[in-house]
């Protein structure tokens, strides 16, 4: 088979639609080798230092208007090289397929991730809102399969844009492997010194915005005289600004850490030193920092309804995205119950057997194979 993808964030973006893109070529390379893999990219930048696997090749623009205007190329006029390749499939990784994917010659797939901008429509720009829906909605309509990272996005595509069911596909993702190994005392201590976090904290990893809601966190801190500190791992956003002045005006600034530069490879040992982790977002499409936990043995509080129960199962501590006694009794289980962290434990351990690698990879190249 012979395949082809939209490697845009795979080069570009280090955090959710970056990993996503990385890890289904990583996946697909590894458990299905006899493939031809194709990165269509505007740009030949690999700004975040992916290692490509061996045999994939990349593809940059052919074309007079990709030579002139790249970004443009991407959007609209990739079908002369997808034809030119010879693809079977073409995957657009991150909820969008180019204007002229018809006219290529290859089926189409495209992965929708999540459609928070129509459900909260405020925490995003007029014009992004606008140019989202217009692209993706599109994409939906004029691909041959469109693959939903969750039930919970697949039910909004098809309310929202009625796509009829019969051609979504839910295919989870899992995480990166990384998570799932012990790290070495000795390691811990140097992540520890590294970025000068406490001894025990709650930890939080995702984007300081809005929608995660942290603040949740911080008032059942005061409010529940919870003493133990909150380190918070994420790109920064004016919401942060927000987060510290309630900290120094309710007098916690002291225990309150933000780091928007944890590298990687340290990000295991963070989790793993943690006493435990939230994740109370408002919305989410998949929610992978709930899987990165449970595949640390952090126990794990994240929010009722939505997503979070399909990628937390019996394994996690759920609350009311604004209800503060839920969340301040939910934080005392977890750190003080030692029968409840045990529970939790066990059942994490268990759950996150259904997200791994080879399961992902099996899920995606049957829908592949369900096209041709």
């Amino acid at each position: 088979m012979r395949i082809g993808f939209d490697a845009k964030r795979m080069f570009k973006n280090t955090s959710g639609l970056g990993n996503y893109s990385r890890s289904t070529l990583e996946l697909l390379s590894k458990y299905y080798p006899d493939n031809r893999y194709f990165l269509y990219s505007a740009f030949d930048e690999n700004k975040v230092g992916f290692e490509i696997p061996d045999g994939v090749e990349v593809v940059t623009p052919s074309t007079f208007i990709g030579d002139i205007v790249p970004a443009l190329w991407r959007s609209g006029f990739m079908a002369k090289d997808i034809r030119r390749h010879r693809l079977d499939i073409y995957h657009g990784l991150s909820n969008e397929l180019p204007y002229d994917i018809r006219e290529g010659g290859a089926k189409s797939v495209v992965s929708i991730h999540d459609l928070i901008y129509i459900r909260y429509p405020n925490l995003y720009s007029k014009i992004d809102c606008y140019l989202y829906k217009k692209k993706y909605k599109r994409s939906c309509e004029y691909a041959d399969k469109v693959i939903a990272i969750s039930r919970q996005t697949k039910e909004d595509i098809m309310e929202f844009w009625k796509i009829p069911e019969e051609r979504i596909a839910v295919v989870y993702q899992g995480c990166n492997p990384i998570f799932y190994e012990k790290v070495s005392e000795p390691f811990k201590e140097a992540v520890r010194k590294k970025y000068d976090l406490p001894s025990e904290y709650i930890l939080s990893v995702g984007t300081l915005e809005e929608r995660k809601n942290l603040m949740l966190t911080l008032h059942a801190m005061v409010e529940g005289k919870i003493d133990i500190p909150l380190v918070a791992c994420g790109k920064w956003t004016p919401y942060a600004d927000e987060l510290m002045k309630y900290a120094e005006e309710k007098g916690i600034a002291n225990r309150v850490f933000f780091h928007h530069d944890i590298e990687m490879a340290d990000l295991p040992a963070v989790y793993q030193m943690a006493s435990v982790a939230v994740y109370v977002s408002l919305f989410e499409g998949f929610g992978i920092p709930i899987l990165e936990a449970l595949n640390s043995e952090v126990p794990m509080i994240t929010s009722k309804g939505g997503v979070f129960k399909e990628t937390g199962g019996d394994a996690c501590l759920y609350v009311g995205q604004y209800d503060l006694e839920d969340m301040i009794e939910a934080l005392k289980k977890a750190l003080y119950n030692s029968d409840i962290r045990r529970d939790m434990i066990e059942k994490g351990n268990a759950y996150v057997l259904n997200f791994r690698d080879d399961k992902v990879a099996a899920n995606l190249y049957r829908v592949y194979e369900s096209l041709l």
